[in-house]
Formats: structure tokens, C-alpha cells, sequence
């Protein structure tokens, strides 16, 4: 028999843990984590998930798709608007959008705050 794990937290490395929570907690509408302080901050998210955001003195930015700063991590979001009201959405919270957008109509590449890429999908 295989040993079950289950995923409980995915945690972004950053310059600014409660700004960059406050970035996705925005966009994604999760609760944050009673226990979020300066150097660390979290979102409670489905399923008991915890996305973390921990403060690391010099972080760089990735630089994807290059890889002179490796991206590190990506994260998929599915999204209930359509591609391009939920682009506008995150662009005004203060995302970014790479010129590289390998994956057509079927998702878009973002960056967060802190330059971390991530997709968000139609549901």
C-alpha cells in the first residue's frame, strides 16, 4: 500500500509577505491566517490548503519564461469571469503580464507583486 500524503501549504518566498498576501487575498477572496505577521503571512484556502508567504532578505524576482532568476513555482487558478475581465481584475490589483503568453485562448500568464508567474484558467 502507498503511503498517502496530502498537500497542506504552498509557501512563496518574497520581499513583503503581508503586501503580497494582500495581493492574493484580493484576487482569490481567501481568509487570512490569524497567525500572519511580518515575516510570515497566509491565506486560508480550500480544503485546508494555507498558500504562506515568507519574507527572504534579497529576494529577485524570477524572470520567466528566461531563467536567469528560475521561476521557482507556479501557480494555476481557475477563474468564474472570463480570461480578459479577470485579467483587467488582476492587472488592478497590481499584477503583471508578460509579453510570453505560451498558452493561446486557453489561459493567461500573470506575475504577482513579487514577480511570481501564475496562470489563471476559465472554470
Amino acid at each position: 500500500m502507498l503511503a498517502r500524503m496530502q498537500l497542506v501549504a504552498v509557501t512563496l518566498d518574497c520581499p513583503d509577505p503581508p503586501a503580497l498576501a494582500a495581493f492574493y487575498q484580493q484576487a482569490t477572496g481567501l481568509e487570512p491566517h490569524p497567525e500572519s505577521d511580518a515575516d510570515f503571512a497566509g491565506l486560508n484556502g480550500e480544503h485546508g490548503l494555507l498558500i504562506g508567504f515568507q519574507r527572504v532578505e534579497g529576494h529577485r524576482a524570477p524572470s520567466w519564461p528566461g531563467q536567469s532568476v528560475p521561476q521557482q513555482l507556479h501557480i494555476c487558478f481557475k477563474v468564474d469571469e472570463s480570461l480578459d475581465e479577470a485579467e483587467a481584475r488582476l492587472l488592478g490589483l497590481g499584477a503583471g503580464r508578460p509579453d510570453h503568453q505560451p498558452h493561446g485562448d486557453r489561459a493567461r500568464v500573470l506575475t504577482d507583486p513579487a514577480g511570481h508567474p501564475f496562470c489563471i484558467i476559465p472554470r
